[in-house]
C-alpha cells in the first residue's frame, strides 16, 4: 500500500497537483485544533468547519486528549502560540471514539501477541514510564475533553488571554457540539 502512496506522490509533484495547497506556515485564523486521529475525521472535521490548507494548525493524537501537562500536544501547542500566532484553542472529542473505553492491560496482551516480550514491557516501567497510566481510555468523552479543557487554560506556560474551548464532534454528521 504504500508503494502505491508513493507513485501517487510521484505523480502528483509531476503534475505540480501542490500548486493549490501553497500557503505559509501560519495559520490565517490564528486558532490551534487539538482532535482524535480517527480516519473519519481526516476529511469531515475539516469539511464541516468550513476549514482550508493555512488556515488552522491541527494537532491529531489518540482521544484528542491530552493526560500529560508536558507531552507532545502540549509542545505544539505552545509552538503554535509562541511562533506561530495562535490565540485561540478548541478541544475536540468525537462520539464513538476507539480510545474511549481502551484498556491497558488488554493492550499490552495484544503487544505480547504481536511479539514484545514481558522484559521490554518491564523496562518500560523501570525506566518510569507507568504503562496503566499511559495506555488507559476515558469512559467519558466530554469528561475527557473538559480535564483537558482545563489543563490548557491553566497550564502554567499558556498565556491567560488565549482562548479556550471544548466540543464534541458527531462522527457521522460533523454536528459540533459546544461543552
Amino acid at each position: 500500500m504504500i508503494e502505491q502512496m508513493l507513485e501517487y506522490n510521484k505523480q502528483f509533484v509531476e503534475t505540480k497537483a501542490y500548486e493549490q495547497y501553497k500557503t505559509s506556515k501560519y495559520p490565517d485564523k490564528k486558532i490551534a485544533i487539538v482532535t482524535c486521529m480517527d480516519t473519519r475525521l481526516v476529511e469531515l472535521l475539516p469539511a464541516a468547519l468550513g476549514i482550508k490548507n493555512g488556515d488552522v494548525k491541527i494537532i491529531k493524537n489518540a482521544g484528542g486528549t491530552i493526560t500529560n501537562p508536558f507531552d507532545s500536544t502540549v509542545r505544539s501547542l505552545l509552538v503554535a502560540i509562541y511562533e506561530l500566532g495562535v490565540n485561540e484553542v478548541m478541544i475536540i472529542g468525537h462520539t464513538g471514539c476507539g480510545v474511549q473505553g481502551m484498556d491497558s492491560q488488554e493492550m499490552q496482551h495484544l503487544m505480547r501477541e504481536r511479539g514484545i516480550d514481558d522484559e521490554h514491557i518491564n523496562l518500560m516501567k523501570h525506566c518510569g514510564i507507568d504503562l496503566d497510566s499511559r495506555l488507559h481510555g476515558f469512559d467519558d468523552t466530554e469528561a475527557a475533553v473538559l480535564e483537558t479543557v482545563d489543563l490548557v487554560k491553566n497550564h502554567p506556560l499558556i498565556p491567560k488571554d488565549v482562548i479556550v474551548r471544548g466540543y464534541i464532534m458527531d462522527s457521522e454528521t460533523g454536528e459540533l457540539k459546544v461543552i
